[in-house]
């Protein structure tokens, strides 16, 4: 016998319309709780695009995927919260589709997670830590110069100098992923802002 439709359990499993002037209610549920299981997933995604990280050096002495660990390994046993590991870990994850404007793409991706503090880090951070290379490949070194009155500036000179730059030592000991999978799966979990939750 076929159950009646509600409103917590949509009876199809795709929408009906063609075009969203189209769309009824009952679309909209249908899509919500595709939305819901789709975001579910994203720390799977996640840690599956951290892993593509991994063989791909780059010309430095570490791969990208221990990098990125490193840096959240220095972060942790300097005691810093959850949410800085997070954004220690993922600051360089936009490198294999963003190898132009990486700061970008992990900036986005951890915005509905962290605090703005924390997310304006993880999108200016390349800039910061041009201070160590950008006179070496004819830029100005001095470019984050441009945000010394921002009360930001100094976390993130301090996330580059103690954490960042530091963090491409072979024999450094360093976190396996596995080790901060239930920290990307507990954060990634609950978004703080977003405008599809209205808090954004």
């Amino acid at each position: 016998m076929n159950q009646p439709v509600t409103s917590t359990a949509p009876s199809r499993t795709r929408a009906s319309f063609h075009a969203m002037t189209d769309g009824t209610p009952e679309d909209w549920l249908v899509i919500g709780a595709a939305n819901h299981e789709f975001g579910a997933a994203l720390p799977d995604r996640v840690l599956t695009h951290l892993r593509l990280l991994g063989g791909d050096f780059g010309g430095f002495a570490v791969d990208r995927l221990t990098h990125s660990l490193q840096t959240a390994t220095r972060a942790e046993r300097a005691g810093r919260s959850d949410e800085y590991l997070l954004c220690a870990l993922l600051h360089d994850i936009g490198d294999t589709l963003g190898p132009h404007n990486h700061a970008d793409v992990a900036a986005a991706i951890v915005k509905p997670f962290v605090d703005p503090d924390l997310h304006w880090l993880v999108e200016h951070h390349g800039e910061f830590q041009g201070y160590y290379f950008f006179h070496f490949v004819g830029l100005d070194r001095d470019r984050r110069d441009r945000y010394r009155d921002d009360p930001r500036f100094d976390l993130t000179a301090e996330f580059c100098a103690e954490y960042d730059q530091n963090s491409f030592d072979p024999d450094h000991p360093t976190h396996s992923l596995e080790h901060y999978e239930p920290l990307i799966r507990d954060l990634m979990s609950r978004p703080k802002r977003s405008m599809y939750a209205g808090t954004d």
